[in-house]
């Protein structure tokens, strides 16, 4: 059935029990695809009746559904014109992991961050009544979403202003409410039936009525009715938000749903619908353990075991190790995440020292700030955090860290190319928006040894640090003895006199590499590691402006504000004027999805990009001279 399904309008032509039997058919295909493509798989898996039902009783694109987040969206995908690509999933070129305006126009708000669908919606909404239109704008937000600070003020607006809008709860870990059965369905076709509204309206019309003592009636029904409601439902805090709360309804039974949204799609003010889903529902490895496949890459169907993983150690991987082996000698040490405990490679710090370690959910600008709060108490937090979600936080970490020079210690995974999850996931800014904020120091590690020396460097130096690092493998250990780290101080790794080249963290070892072809061909060149973002090495500016006029920088970041940007400041406040430089790094657009080798080729960011560049640089000098 999914292959004749072209627009969500070929859903309606169906009867409930070729949809139930159209859920199967989607599930195993996004099951198939993902263990080719990798993917959010358990996300997914979960709201496909939702998702179904939806598209049944709304007409999309008129009617507006807003996925948060987005990595729930692959059913959606499927339901909306994309079937015949869906194997290109999150590739190249492909369609995105992700709801994308540009990609169809049943997308109506591009979304990666999470907890955005509510004020996104609202805003729709808002902007439907003020043209005078004719629509429904549903915002579909899991129960983890919900945990950022953005949800509840899209919520508590939605209730201030009244605007008829319909969020939908998706509930994956019944940590709501348990409270799903024959009388809570019940309840819900009570709440949402027209005869029950309408005696509501009544009611209230009639009692308001009477003279002197009417309105202190219907507050007293209204108050009783309420605690009624608290008492056989878990959505009282809804109520009290501005909402019509409805559910909790089964998210796996179709029929239920559908009749659900049928009553309610186009209500009168907002509404929210409280759904229960299994996270990773279909397949056994993902209902078992859904945190494992939430972000996967591709695995092999009959086992869900990842392929070509053996043995590879990721920087989020050495970086758990180390910081746990650093805290078993200094209690201090505490660790803060959000929502990404083994993402960011802390599980088994957290199974080791539960009482040190706080997942404050999505909530990132929170992170920051308790950080700062244990930090004021004695404490050294390690705020572990993907460089695109730190984005949110950057007030907190300017004011409540930096301003007061407290010792929290920024650990900023998934610096630069991330690849498949494309633009919202790309860590492409942290060196612009970090380096210029006071007290703050900025580094970055070129392999894995150098990783393990800034993170126990970084907690000595019990002031405001952030080391960035990539996402992926660790990069192969140098064969030079490292240089000792000290503050501000880069390393000079291969010396030359015509050409040098300056690179920081992952692009230390391409450039080497780089430099080793140059210097076969005879051209002389002075290869450093920077190390440091901040502070920079005026030393050994000053040390290669006296040596070479041809200097290239290299980062994994925007060249806007970023390594290179610094450079150039430097060396124009110490009054060098006559040297060529060229910049390397990602130039002012939103790089797309794709595999990190072939993203990278595309900036000139690996050996031959950078090998060229210098090429190109040293032939130009030559053709002046």
């Amino acid at each position: 059935m999914l292959k004749d399904i072209k627009t969500p309008d070929d859903l309606k032509r169906l009867d409930i029990a070729a949809l139930t039997r159209l859920s199967g058919e989607i599930r195993e295909r996004i099951i198939e695809t993902v263990s080719c493509t990798g993917g959010h798989l358990a996300s997914s898996l979960g709201v496909i009746e939702l998702t179904i039902a939806l598209h049944y009783v709304f007409e999309s694109p008129t009617d507006k559904i807003i996925w948060d987040v987005g990595h729930q969206s692959y059913a959606h995908k499927l339901l909306t014109g994309r079937e015949e690509r869906f194997s290109t999933l999150r590739q190249y070129r492909g369609i995105s992991g992700f709801p994308k305006r540009t990609e169809s126009p049943h997308d109506h708000f591009g979304t990666g961050h999470s907890s955005t669908s509510i004020s996104a919606a609202l805003g729709m909404a808002g902007a439907r009544d003020l043209k005078g239109e004719d629509f429904s704008v549903v915002a579909v937000i899991g129960d983890g979403a919900m945990t950022a600070g953005l949800a509840f003020e899209g919520l508590n607006n939605a209730g201030h202003l009244g605007i008829p809008l319909i969020v939908v709860l998706n509930d994956n870990e019944m940590s709501i409410s348990r409270n799903v059965g024959a009388l809570s369905n019940y309840l819900n076709r009570i709440l949402t039936g027209e005869l029950y509204k309408r005696f509501k309206k009544d009611t209230k019309s009639f009692l308001e009525g009477i003279p002197k003592v009417g309105d202190r009636m219907y507050r007293l029904a209204h108050k009783l009715e309420e605690t009624v409601k608290s008492l056989l439902l878990p959505g009282h805090i809804f109520e009290e938000l501005g909402f019509n709360y409805i559910g909790p309804i089964d998210g796996h039974n179709i029929e239920n749903m559908v009749e659900t949204f049928r009553r309610i799609r186009r209500p009168d003010g907002p509404v929210l619908v409280h759904v229960i889903t299994t996270k990773g529902k279909g397949y056994e490895f993902s209902e078992k353990n859904p945190s494992c496949f939430h972000g996967v890459g591709p695995f092999e169907l009959s086992t869900g075991t990842p392929k070509g993983s053996e043995g590879v150690e990721t920087y989020s991987d050495v970086f758990g190790r180390t910081l746990t082996e650093i805290a078993e000698k200094d209690e201090r040490i505490v660790a803060v995440v959000a929502a990404m405990t083994e993402g960011t490679g802390l599980g088994g710090f957290a199974r080791t020292f539960p009482e040190r370690f706080f997942d404050v959910g999505i909530a990132e600008p929170h992170a920051v700030t308790f950080a700062a709060g244990l930090a004021a108490e004695g404490f050294i937090p390690v705020v572990a955090v993907y460089s695109t979600f730190l984005q949110r936080s950057y007030d907190e970490i300017l004011h409540d860290v930096c301003l007061q020079n407290l010792p929290v210690v920024f650990a900023i995974d998934r610096a630069g190319i991330v690849g498949d999850d494309g633009p919202t996931h790309h860590g492409a800014f942290d060196i612009s928006y970090l380096r210029h904020i006071p007290n703050l120091v900025v580094m970055a590690p070129k392999d894995r040894r150098e990783f393990t020396e800034m993170l126990d460097f970084a907690i000595s130096l019990k002031r405001p640090v952030a080391i960035r690092y990539p996402r992926g493998k660790c990069t192969e250990e140098f064969d030079n003895p490292p240089q000792p780290l000290r503050l501000g101080e880069g390393e000079v790794l291969t010396e030359g006199a015509d050409l040098a080249i300056l690179a920081i963290g992952s692009m230390v070892y391409p450039a080497y590499r780089a430099a080793q072809r140059l210097e076969a061909e005879g051209i002389g060149t002075m290869m450093v590691n920077a190390r440091f973002a901040k502070p920079l090495d005026n030393d050994i500016l000053f040390r290669i402006s006296e040596r070479v006029k041809n200097l290239i920088t290299v980062e994994e970041n925007s060249v806007a504000g970023g390594f290179g940007s610094s450079v150039l400041e430097a060396l124009s406040s110490m009054g060098i004027q006559d040297m060529n430089v060229r910049v390397l790094g990602i130039p002012d657009i939103f790089v797309e999805q794709g595999p990190q080798k072939v993203l990278r080729r595309l900036l000139g960011l690996d050996e031959d990009g950078i090998y060229l560049t210098a090429s190109s640089m040293i032939k130009h000098t030559k053709s002046r001279h």
